[in-house]
């Protein structure tokens, strides 16, 4: 048995000390039946601590919780219960399966007021953008496959999206194929775009519908965001984002020359390659129904950063990046981007940025989720800042150590810890988070900037005598 109690709670793991209430056991059951399932341990503290429950109570523990699911979770979890022993302590395991028929909801609160999502380590209520997802994951339905009645195809300006279909693959952009591409369909006669038509378009209807279907660059002046060298918003038709996006990033990276024998090899500071697949990902599996969110592309004087709205899909794991892993988002732009030759054979992606990183030992990928955003950092390990004052041990430090358990496959992030431990200590420094968490204070102190800059929380009063203030987790 392997330490799992060890482990940060997160997307698929909750520890609660003793029996919690039936309503907040509800809402993680219904939480994780809307994701990707996971596990809720009773009789382990948040802490990590075995605290156990009395033997001779777990039988009707047992029977009181399958019968809380059932009572107060709609549609019907059938939860899997079983008990442990650890360090001669009592356990009760409660794992919930991915559910077939989504949204799952607390029944007396019903569909609107309760449903629930995981993000991070916490529930949250699904507003009714995120339950229209469940529901059409529900029919195996794709978002951008839906119809837009606004204004027929015809009317739609998407002309340069024609001139890049012919381009890129040499035939014409008919209306036959346009219906087998899924970019129109027929509703009463009339031939109507898809969602995917439409962010494919350069037409108002986009950026009505779309506003923030777009990527913001941003290239900053050391490892804060508080200095602006350069910035782009990229908002054409997303069949052109990921490029322009990579070409912003081609522009701040420097590109060195190394001699081998009698040639001179030219090499990038970052693996390119593997930094357009990222971005271009971004593009094809990001969430388009979350309509406030964009795509964004940083570099820092230590990283290259891309965030992407939507939580990585339950069956992508980049933890093993080398197998072959494919799950489309969007049913309709990914076949699309593939006759584009923006993207690959289904499945190669993460396994073309694997094999690039082996080139590049000295820059490290960190993967994790932040709010409903899934965000990949190319990271240089061994970075020295040039700043007068900054700690060369401090910065070398910041290496693959520090990040032990940052990634999906752990369902946990430096951030999720942090804020839960500034909502158990509201006054708690730096100096204790580092320690807590492994790593270096100039390292936490960068973690902390970005998340003040992220609006997730702020500091009120001295650095000495104030408090963390949450501001959304």
């Amino acid at each position: 048995m392997t330490d799992f109690w060890k482990h940060t709670e997160g997307r698929r793991l909750e520890f609660k000390g003793e029996m919690p209430s039936h309503s907040d056991l509800a809402k993680t059951v219904v939480a994780f039946a809307n994701d990707a399932g996971g596990d809720i341990y009773i009789g382990i503290d948040n802490k990590h601590n075995i605290v156990g429950l009395p033997e001779e109570g777990l039988t009707t523990l047992e029977e009181q919780l399958s019968n809380m699911v059932y009572d107060r979770c709609y549609p019907a979890v059938l939860p899997e219960i079983t008990f442990l022993t650890i360090e001669d302590k009592h356990i009760i395991r409660i794992h919930i399966y991915k559910g077939s028929t989504p949204p799952y909801y607390i029944k007396q609160d019903g569909k609107l007021k309760g449903t629930y999502i995981r993000v991070g380590s916490n529930n949250r209520v699904a507003d009714e953008s995120i339950i229209a997802d469940l529901e059409r994951k529900r029919r195996n339905i794709s978002f951008d496959s839906e119809i837009v009645l606004d204004k027929p195809f015809t009317s739609l300006d998407f002309d340069g999206f024609i001139e890049l279909f012919e381009e890129k693959t040499g035939e014409d952009l008919t209306v036959q194929t346009l219906r087998k591409l899924e970019l129109i369909r027929e509703e009463q006669g009339t031939y109507y775009p898809t969602n995917a038509l439409v962010l494919l378009s350069d037409d108002d209807l986009r950026r009505s519908l779309f506003p923030n279907a777009k990527i913001e660059c941003a290239r900053f002046k050391g490892v804060s965001t508080e200095e602006f060298i350069d910035q782009k918003t990229i908002d054409c038709n997303i069949g052109l984002q990921a490029e322009e996006a990579y070409n912003f990033v081609l522009r701040h990276i420097n590109k060195g020359a190394t001699v081998e024998g009698v040639y001179t090899v030219s090499r990038w500071e970052y693996p390119v390659k593997a930094i357009r697949e990222i971005i271009r990902n971004a593009c094809v599996h990001r969430q388009y129904s979350l309509t406030g969110k964009d795509i964004k592309v940083v570099i820092y004087d230590d990283m290259v950063e891309v965030t992407s709205p939507g939580l990585l899909p339950p069956s992508i794991d980049y933890s093993a990046m080398e197998s072959r892993q494919s799950d489309a988002r969007n049913k309709v732009i990914a076949p699309v981007f593939k006759r584009l030759g923006i993207i690959d054979q289904w499945g190669n992606g993460l396994k073309l940025v694997a094999e690039e990183l082996k080139e590049y030992p000295e820059i490290e990928m960190r993967w994790q989720e932040i709010g409903l955003s899934f965000q990949v950092q190319f990271v240089k390990k061994n970075y020295i800042a040039d700043n007068v004052g900054d700690n060369v041990g401090d910065n070398v430090g910041d290496n693959v150590g520090d990040n032990v358990g940052d990634n999906v496959g752990d369902g946990s992030t430096k951030e999720s810890q942090i804020l839960s431990m500034i909502s158990q200590d509201s006054g708690i420094s730096a100096t204790v988070i580092a320690e807590r968490l492994g790593i270096t204070k100039r390292h936490c102190e960068r973690i902390i900037a970005k998340m003040k800059s992220d609006g997730l929380i702020s500091r009120e009063g001295s650095a000495k005598n104030g408090k963390w203030i949450i501001i959304r987790k």
